[in-house]
């Protein structure tokens, strides 16, 4: 069969669909529906998310990609192999423009632990083709090798990062936030489209688009499933609920809330729980793999309350109120809930702010936007996984734009007890390119261990009796094309929370 990366391709049976078709060319035309590639995401043991968005203008203003209102019938295939010929699964579904003619796939009845590759079929056009595979089942651990990632600044340099975590061929990736950024255009390498800062559904359409024309990402996403949660840039710097950070620009943020959640919703692979619900969308939720790992992945925007004292880095006898929460009261049951299961060796709480304490000053400065500014939400936390016994919780950290590694502790002030461990990704691009050894590591926070400030992810290999942790960094984001090398290497130990240096 001719292979799908050339012209033409030879489409099977289509088991499902309809009669064969041949001779279906992929020819880059203007009319082309698939120009922001294709993704997974939301494994389990039986299936996954397929999507993708017709834009065959994708960066039009009105944020249609190009497409009339007219319905869009999408086929798809999921196969066992890369040439398709032999199909697991396939169907098709129907895009429309309320949704900005995005498709979300919910496929099931796969087997577990194994590979497969997807694509989609639209106007006679077929679509790049992806990478998936489907979690193990439960009561099999094998071994994860997961990489995690956030902060894709589009203007502040090129995505290298996500081409070099494609290359590595992963069985899951993990974005913990800023997948866009909302500002007006800047002096970057880079220039945002609108040039404006996004207000609209149609702005946050046009933006999502742009990120998602970028050939490096659609390479991260077609290689293996995401799990996506967001921080603030999807919506709004530093916005808390429905507490905007200014009021530049002016207008209704309720709205605009809702029409970012919406285009959020509209350019990720996720499933139809969290189809927003005018304002609101619920984003956190539980994901396993087998009985290796559990994933709880948070939300730590949409419920918070303000941030004390104004926000900023600061003393704040606030930040220590029992009242003030990041999750809210049903996230942090939740959350506590599932780690009292212990359903799987690890305990994984994917996240987006600074987990673990970190003074800025021996006067007690901290920064009121991560835990430090809800230190009794954190500590119900903390105490909730040790009275369940629960001994291998790693939180996954992006935010910071650096990396770092921290030992979580009982109480940070007598450094008394290593409870759990944090990983904190650098960002793809944020920053810049960065200075090389970080400024972070001092006697004030002797838990943590390690601080790098260059772009990159993290990679985890994670087995029953441990998790090899490397932190992966490129030298420039400003110039295209650069390798990848290991700044720093741990292992944490199953049983045996904190870092170890390799």
């Amino acid at each position: 069969m001719t292979q799908l990366n050339r012209r033409t391709v030879i489409l099977g049976g289509m088991a499902g669909v309809g009669t064969a078709l041949a001779g279906v060319s992929i020819a880059r035309a203007a009319s082309y529906p698939f120009t922001l590639g294709v993704a997974s995401g939301e494994p389990t043991a039986d299936g996954f998310v397929l999507w993708t968005r017709l834009a065959p203008s994708p960066l039009n203003a009105d944020g249609l990609g190009g497409m009339s209102s007219a319905n869009v019938t999408v086929e798809w295939q999921v196969a066992t192999d890369q040439y398709f010929t032999t199909l697991a699964a396939s169907g098709s579904t129907t895009a429309v423009q309320a949704w900005a003619h995005s498709v979300h796939v919910e496929v099931s009845g796969l087997q577990p632990n194994s590979e497969y590759w997807y694509r989609f079929r639209a106007s006679g056009q077929i679509s790049p083709v992806g990478r998936a595979r489907t979690a193990p089942a439960v009561g099999t651990s094998p071994t994860l090798k997961m990489l995690f990632a956030s902060c894709s600044h589009y203007e502040a340099g090129y995505f290298t990062a996500y081409r070099r975590m494609a290359e590595e061929t992963p069985d899951l990736i993990l974005h913990l936030g800023d997948y866009i950024y909302e500002g007006g255009a800047g002096s970057g390498v880079r220039s945002h489209q609108p040039t404006a800062e996004i207000t609209s559904l149609a702005n946050y359409r046009v933006r999502h688009a742009l990120y998602k024309t970028d050939v490096d990402l659609q390479a991260a996403h077609a290689v293996a499933p995401w799990i996506p949660v967001w921080d603030d840039h999807e919506v709004e710097n530093n916005y808390a609920n429905l507490v905007r950070e200014n009021s530049t620009p002016a207008g209704d943020f309720t709205a605009r809330r809702a029409a970012a959640y919406k285009a959020y919703y509209e350019h990720m692979p996720l499933r139809s729980a969290q189809i927003p619900v005018s304002q609101n969308m619920q984003l956190y939720r539980r994901l396993r793999w087998g009985s290796l790992a559990t994933f709880h992945m948070l939300d730590t925007r949409q419920y918070r309350d303000d941030q004390a004292c104004g926000d900023g880095t600061q003393v704040c006898a606030d930040a220590d109120l029992a009242s003030r929460t990041l999750t809210g009261a049903a996230q942090e049951t939740w959350l506590l809930n599932g780690l009292g299961q212990h359903l799987g060796t690890w305990d994984i709480i994917g996240q987006q702010v600074f987990f673990a304490q970190r003074l800025s000053s021996a006067a007690g400065a901290k920064s009121m936007d991560a835990w430090d500014g809800y230190t009794a939400n954190r500590g119900r936390i903390q105490a909730g996984w040790q009275a369940s016994g629960n001994d291998s919780v790693v939180v996954l950290t992006g935010d910071v734009h650096q990396h770092w590694a921290s030992n979580i502790m009982d109480n940070y002030t007598t450094q008394n007890q290593v409870i759990g461990t944090e990983l904190v990704t650098t960002s793809i691009t944020s920053g810049g390119d960065g200075t090389g050894a970080g400024t972070g590591l001092s006697t004030l926070n002797p838990h943590v261990k390690f601080n790098w400030n260059r772009r990159g992810y993290v990679r985890t290999v994670t087995t029953p009796t441990q998790m090899a942790v490397d932190f992966r960094v490129l030298n420039q984001v400003t110039v295209r094309g650069l390798a990848v090398s290991t700044a720093q290497s741990y292992v944490i130990q199953a049983g045996n929370p904190g870092l170890q240096t390799v």
